[in-house]
């Protein structure tokens, strides 16, 4: 792919059709080890998407290990939008902060709809208006400014962006604040690393990136391959899931939380919005009830929004969904709040 300028995700594609994402520029590991970034209470701010799968595997962890005193987190918009506003020559649209219940909706990128969802807050910590501007302040290179963020607020820079590195850091790193019933919980356990790494290892390119490889292919034969290689995953993920409670035997961990929350978006918007219509989660039965036990787990439920997963997804791409029409949608969370039958693996 060409150098670019300031681009979001529908930008990074090949001379041949296909998604090619970029890989998360700020990777430090927060440790007591680290020259500068040790473990603090309330030092470490995340910035989210509600939308967004890979953020919101950072808040089902922080939700799960109960620590919301330690590292707060705050929400934005999900609707991008034109992130310099007064510069007519730079068009990018991203993530934007936003008061929910003060300020007036939002519009899609191409003018069209009313958008204002519960949740979002303003930026508590540099008064940014934008994602883009914790990373033009963090002196970033590679310009596609994406969530989560793991913001350090005694030096007022980014962290971490790349969320598996975050899930990890909030499952083992702050353990001494985490106040939650499942404080002690260990996401990626030393006797399963070598299994967890295996799982995600297929279920990342097949599934998780699988999904935006359907939707964000310029070529046929790009989405031909791509949507081939997620319905065989997925199937596996099937087969898989109808011997064991979870994606490594009877053990909740990472794989799980970073399936999830593709899953969970599947019949709602990528059946739909990313042409991944061979089947539905719906259709595998032992994925919806994997899906289920998931979602009723305490933590998790509370990272699930709805709302502004559709309205992300809908009214953000002005190529894919010019006028920000939302479908009304077959109702997931509601079919995820039933009984569910994975207790007897």
């Amino acid at each position: 792919m060409a150098s670019k300028g300031a681009h979001d995700a529908l930008a990074e594609t090949s001379n041949d059709g296909k998604f090619v994402r970029t890989a998360s520029g700020f990777r430090e590991i927060i440790s007591k080890d680290h020259a500068e970034f040790k473990p603090e209470f309330d030092r470490y701010h995340l910035y989210i998407s509600l939308a967004c799968p890979w953020a919101n595997r950072c808040l089902a962890v922080l939700n799960l290990k109960g620590l919301q005193d330690c590292v707060k987190h705050t929400v934005v918009h999900p609707t991008w939008q034109k992130t310099k506003p007064d510069d007519a020559a730079d068009s990018h649209h991203g993530w934007a902060f936003f008061q929910s219940g003060v300020q007036a909706p939002l519009k899609g990128p191409s003018g069209y709809g009313s958008f204002a969802p519960s949740g979002c807050e303003p930026d508590p910590n540099i008064g940014a208006k934008f994602i883009r501007d914790l990373y033009e302040r963090s002196n970033d290179q590679l310009k596609k400014y994406s969530v989560p963020v793991l913001w350090d607020k005694k030096t007022n820079t980014i962290v971490n962006n790349e969320s598996s590195e975050i899930v990890r850091m909030f499952t083992q790193v702050f353990d001494e604040w985490a106040t939650g019933p499942n404080k002690n919980l260990d996401l990626y356990p030393t006797a399963l690393r070598t299994e967890i790494d295996a799982t995600n290892d297929w279920i990342y390119p097949g599934i998780n990136d699988g999904v935006y490889k359907c939707g964000f292919a310029k070529s046929q034969s790009a989405y031909d391959e791509a949507v081939t290689a997620l319905f065989e995953s997925l199937d596996r993920v099937e087969e898989l899931l109808s011997k064991q409670r979870y994606l490594v035997g009877n053990t909740l961990t990472e794989a799980d939380i970073r399936l999830y929350m593709t899953l969970v978006r599947f019949d709602e918007v990528y059946v739909v919005y990313f042409k991944c219509n061979v089947r539905r989660i719906a259709d595998y039965p032992h994925m919806r009830n994997y899906l289920r036990d998931l979602y009723q787990t305490p933590g998790i439920r509370e990272a699930t929004n709805m709302e502004h997963i559709k309205t992300h997804y809908y009214t953000s791409h002005a190529v894919l969904n010019a006028y920000a029409i939302v479908p009304r949608g077959p109702d997931v969370l509601a079919d995820l709040a039933l009984p569910h039958n994975r207790a007897t693996l």
